[in-house]
């Protein structure tokens, strides 16, 4: 195995963390990339074993030494918060993918979201029935489009589905706390593709270890296909709370305290993710089922 590190992105949070748990496990060396080394968050990342390496995506001329010597990118990106309009998140990918081109980088893992680059076929998109979509999947697929024509030796997309993690009892789906119920205008009949951070980190892990087999692959993620009748009832057994998917109107779920970003649940509803566990079996990656992630990660309240 080659001594040279993996430069991880996002590694203080969600799926950089769990890819840079995942190399660690298997020996891989990691240089975690952070704005400040002195924060808790980075501190707890070396604590893992990572090495850590000032750079920040809005610098791309702070980028240089994070790079020197690394044999892979795992690269995420997410919008501003604060500024769900703005460019942020591509411009970040583009400085990110620009430096690792210009550091001879030969292997970029990327992970965007399901169905991006597909989302433009959508029955409605043209005629603008999706437009509070239309900037969220317009960021990803520029950043998408640019690690595929960046010309690396090796490259892989993951497309992940909607998070397994976001039914932790901390959650904003849980405003109200766990026994308060499930806040959400999901439907009960919807059906929801799902995957475990975990397996995120996992399938980066194995893009890295085995780039004949994953570069040049856009890998859609789900580990499970559930409706939210189902997911509830998993939950319930989980959590040890009886617990119903709601059938909520926007007034509802707003009183129940429900976040705005959390309330446009019309994409899910109508239209949905693409990721299906049987896309990562073809693949031979092998995912976490939804009754097999809430057994291993809640507890009973």
């Amino acid at each position: 195995m080659s001594p040279s590190p993996i430069l991880v992105t996002g590694a203080t949070g969600r799926q950089g963390g769990a890819t840079a748990r995942a190399l660690l496990a298997q020996g891989v060396p990691v240089r975690a990339l952070v704005r400040d080394p002195g924060t808790e968050r980075a501190e707890a990342v070396r604590a893992l074993g990572a090495e850590l390496g000032t750079g920040d995506l809005d610098d791309p001329a702070s980028l240089g030494p994070a790079l020197k010597g690394v044999r892979g990118v795992f690269s995420v990106q997410t919008p501003d918060m604060n500024d769900f309009e703005g460019e942020a998140e591509w411009i970040r990918g583009r400085n990110l993918v620009d430096a690792a081109r210009e550091a001879g980088v030969p292997q970029f893992v990327h992970t965007s979201v399901s169905g991006a680059g597909q989302h433009r076929a959508v029955p409605g998109w043209a005629e603008g029935r999706w437009r509070s979509m239309e900037h969220y999947f317009e960021m990803k697929a520029a950043t998408l489009d640019y690690v595929r024509e960046a010309g690396f030796a090796h490259w892989t997309v993951l497309k992940p589905a909607g998070f397994m993690d976001l039914f932790e009892a901390q959650s904003f789906m849980f405003p109200r706390g766990v026994r308060g119920g499930l806040v959400t205008r999901v439907k009960p009949d919807t059906w929801l593709p799902l995957i475990g951070v975990d397996d995120i980190g996992a399938t980066a892990a194995t893009a890295f270890a085995d780039p004949q087999r994953l570069g040049g692959v856009e890998v859609e993620l789900a580990g499970d296909f559930l409706p939210m009748t189902r997911i509830a009832e998993v939950l319930s057994r989980a959590y040890g709370v009886e617990l119903t998917a709601p059938d909520m109107t926007l007034e509802e779920a707003m009183a129940a305290g429900a976040p705005e970003f959390a309330l446009q649940n019309d994409w899910h509803n109508e239209q949905g993710y693409p990721a299906r566990p049987e896309h990562a079996r073809a693949l031979g990656l092998k995912l976490t089922s939804f009754e097999d992630w809430a057994q291993a990660h809640l507890t009973a309240t």
